[in-house]
């Protein structure tokens, strides 16, 4: 069982690349980073994919023995209604462009579900040293796919991986209006426990197997959209690990 997050699965990679596995059948569950993690402790996912490094920090002191690598990175972009009442636009970074949401008394849309994108998300409100109105910050409870789907058809401001939106650009009235901050940096890491051979098996495939060549490939020829093959002469082995 692959646990993982659910930007991996709506943005269409895993379509992509688990195909190429052949070792044995790979099952998936789409969740939050954090719930992904909480399986991988509890024996009932082999491996995860994960975009929450704090979250991953914290779960690597209680198990210091599993394997971590970064295999990918793109970036979270804060998207919302073309019309923008908020002026998000015309922030600076990420933190003013959240100040902004929460002062025009726009909504926000937020995961709401302990995932990496959430994660973020608080990271990014505590940065702005504000929070919306209790009423203006609505929990979609759901994953990243569905979230945007939310936010586009109910005008919210939101916060969203790259790879997911660009796979659903075409069918949201959002678009995106704040990017390029380092804050919004977003790494994914595979991970596994070395005693379940299965999940560690994956973990290296994906890592430094073909797994890794055939994401390079998929990437090079635009049919995975929005990630980046993590660089293979930069660190990779801790949830701080920088891309660049």
């Amino acid at each position: 069982m692959l646990g993982t997050t659910t930007s991996v699965g709506n943005s269409g990679l895993l379509d992509r690349i688990l195909p190429g596995y052949t070792n044995a059948r790979v099952r998936t569950l789409l969740v939050g980073s954090g719930r992904a993690l909480e399986m991988l402790a509890a024996g009932t996912a082999d491996v995860v994919i994960s975009h929450a490094p704090a979250r991953e920090t914290a779960m690597l002191k209680t198990h210091p023995s599993w394997r971590y690598r970064k295999i990918l990175f793109n970036d979270f972009v804060i998207v919302g209604p073309p019309g923008d009442s908020a002026d998000v636009r015309g922030a600076t970074d990420a933190a003013e462009a959240m100040r902004r949401i929460a002062g025009s008394g726009a909504t926000f849309l937020s995961r709401g579900d302990e995932s990496g994108t959430h994660e973020r998300e608080r990271e990014l409100w505590s940065a702005a040293g504000v929070a919306p109105a209790a009423q203006r910050l609505v929990i979609a409870g759901a994953g990243m796919g569905q979230t945007l789907r939310i936010a586009g058809s109910s005008g919210a401001y939101t916060l969203t991986d790259r790879a997911t939106f660009e796979a659903l650009a075409g069918s949201v009235t959002l678009t995106i209006l704040n990017a390029g901050d380092p804050r919004l940096l977003n790494t994914y890491a595979v991970i596994a426990d070395p005693k379940n051979a299965a999940g560690a098996e994956f973990a290296e495939w994906l890592a430094q197997g073909s797994g890794r060549e055939l994401i390079g490939a998929e990437a090079a020829a635009g049919r995975i959209r929005g990630f980046s093959p993590w660089p293979r002469d930069m660190p990779a082995s801790t949830p701080d690990a920088k891309p660049r």
